[in-house]
């Protein structure tokens, strides 16, 4: 792999890491980091204009799926946005990987969520409480609100294991 994939790869993992915690704390997703990792996808096959062009089919195919289901309200709009944004990086056998490596997170993090819910509920976390504290906390109290899953992050941890399978 040459120093221009190797960056852009160190990038997009660096920009996965941020999507995963802005979501845990925040549940969007920006719409410019979005545009920053189709940016990289699309500068990391430079070497290769032929994959450019089925990557972007691939992604407009997948966007027009995930926003039928969008429109029924089983996904969110930045979920969406991310997906599309890390497939147009990606041929047709990384999309499919990339699905499967999301679908198998998204498993583990709802299965963490279950979890989470027949913990006891903690008290407020102090002002020096550690951040995991803090998180737990406040993961708890969304818990009894019915909040949705940062399903961001699942998204996150499977493009880090596309890109990490890539290699550098």
């Amino acid at each position: 792999m040459n120093w221009i994939a190797s960056t852009t790869s160190c990038l997009e993992i660096v920009l996965l890491f941020y999507v995963a915690t802005i979501d845990i704390a925040t549940r969007l997703i920006r719409n410019e980091i979005c545009l920053a990792l189709a940016f990289l996808g699309i500068v990391s096959q430079l070497a290769s204009p032929m994959q450019i062009g089925q990557s972007l089919i691939v992604a407009a195919i997948l966007f027009l799926v995930l926003f039928v289901i969008y429109q029924r309200g089983a996904i969110g709009g930045g979920d969406v946005k991310l997906l599309v944004a890390l497939a147009i990086g990606l041929p047709l056998t990384g999309v499919i990987e990339l699905l499967t490596a999301t679908a198998l997170a998204g498993g583990v993090l709802a299965a963490l969520h279950l979890i989470m819910r027949r913990l006891p509920t903690p008290r407020l976390a102090p002002g020096g409480s550690s951040l995991v504290r803090r998180v737990y906390a406040v993961e708890r109290w969304r818990h009894l609100r019915h909040a949705p899953l940062p399903y961001g992050v699942a998204i996150a941890c499977g493009g880090i294991w596309i890109i990490l399978s890539k290699g550098f």
